[in-house]
């Protein structure tokens, strides 16, 4: 009987140990933001459902509900509402609706007026291809969240000057802002974006058509904090406006892929941002050595290079990059560059001995 006794003790023991100290370190663990661990929400609510000791402790770890993520989610809309209107909620960070292709004006309206203040501490909003949403939910969503530092809605067409007009008057601390694909976005928003965000680090204007060099100049002259400009398949840009990302003395990614009117020049003036680490000049027609040279002699902490489709340059950028970037380099593409000789692998690696991938462009 005392044996049975004091096994039945320890149990008991090894399950306080394991309530009080165990599976608070495991929760901890997969809360945060750079686990590969981290709990996906209906994980959670059936993890919820486990036990009375479960529920207690999962809801007492507040980093767990700072995330919602729907992404790729049917009913999103209405999941998000349910989900917002709950306590545990009351002080989420980060929400993630990329792909939910349900979500409407009307879902982003209702939280406004039902779920207000469980925006307040909202730092990142992900709306990428909610192609439902115009600037009406725009400016819903945005009236809620005054602590925002991300937004990015890509690929979505209904999303005017207007939409990012309500975003810098509702959300005065962004840093990171994706519009790509939002081909109605003109020069005026990205005026409106100018003109208040002098600290904004990273912008993606991908595919916005309608820009010309007058708003990206606003752009590069007033937000001179930017470290990441993507400015893909742009070709309406001309050297005025390219001269003016050498004003970028933090710059570390640039993407140009398809500026057809970049010339040496432009490039040139580019290579003032010595910090650059990755640079894309796919299918720059126009450049030459005398541009790449240029960057090879100033920006010597280049990782990724491509110059795919560049018709101009020759084995000489080549051997300038070698000298200044060799230690450097791990992703370098010359692929379609017939001014350079074809070089085996082994070959590119004694030029390179870090390079890591030889193709960006399949």
């Amino acid at each position: 009987m005392e044996e049975i006794t004091s096994t039945a003790t320890e149990t008991t023991k090894d399950d306080d140990v394991w309530s009080k100290d165990t599976v608070p370190k495991v929760f901890k663990l997969v809360s945060s933001s750079t686990s590969s661990l981290t709990l996906t929400h209906p994980d959670l609510v059936s993890l919820l459902l486990v036990s009375p000791f479960l529920y207690r402790t999962l809801l007492s770890s507040q980093p767990l509900w700072q995330l919602l993520n729907f992404r790729e989610s049917n009913n999103a809309g209405n999941r998000l509402i349910a989900a917002l209107s709950l306590p545990r909620y009351s002080h989420v960070k980060e929400i993630n609706l990329e792909f939910a292709r349900d979500i409407e004006d009307t879902h982003l309206i209702l939280i406004k007026q039902k779920c207000f203040d469980s925006l307040r501490s909202l730092e990142s909003l992900n709306l990428n291809v909610c192609q439902k949403i115009s600037d009406t939910g725009i400016e819903a969503i945005t009236s809620c969240c005054p602590r925002l530092k991300n937004f990015s809605i890509y690929w979505n067409v209904r999303v005017t000057d207007s939409g990012l007009l309500h975003i810098v008057r509702n959300c005065k601390h962004i840093v990171d802002l994706n519009i790509s694909g939002c081909k109605n976005i003109s020069d005026q928003g990205v005026q409106f974006v100018a003109d208040n965000y002098p600290k904004l680090e990273s912008v993606n204007l991908t595919r916005c058509v309608k820009l010309t060099d007058k708003g990206l100049k606003q752009l590069l002259q007033k937000c001179l904090s930017l470290q990441s400009l993507n400015l893909y398949a742009v070709s309406s840009f001309t050297d005025e406006a390219y001269r003016k990302i050498g004003l970028l003395s933090r710059l570390m990614f640039l993407d140009l892929c398809g500026a057809q009117n970049l010339s040496d020049e432009g490039l040139q003036c580019i290579s003032k941002c010595k910090n650059l680490v990755s640079l894309n000049l796919t299918w720059c027609v126009r450049v030459t050595d005398k541009g790449v040279i240029a960057i090879s002699q100033s920006c010597t902490s280049l990782e990724f290079l491509s110059l795919f489709g560049i018709v101009g340059v020759t084995d000489k950028c080549l051997e300038a990059l070698s000298k200044t970037c060799s230690n450097s380099i791990t992703t370098l593409d010359v692929n379609g560059c017939i001014g350079i000789k074809k070089r085996s692998r082994p070959e590119l690696l004694r030029l390179f001995p870090y390079l890591k991938c030889f193709k960006v462009h399949s």
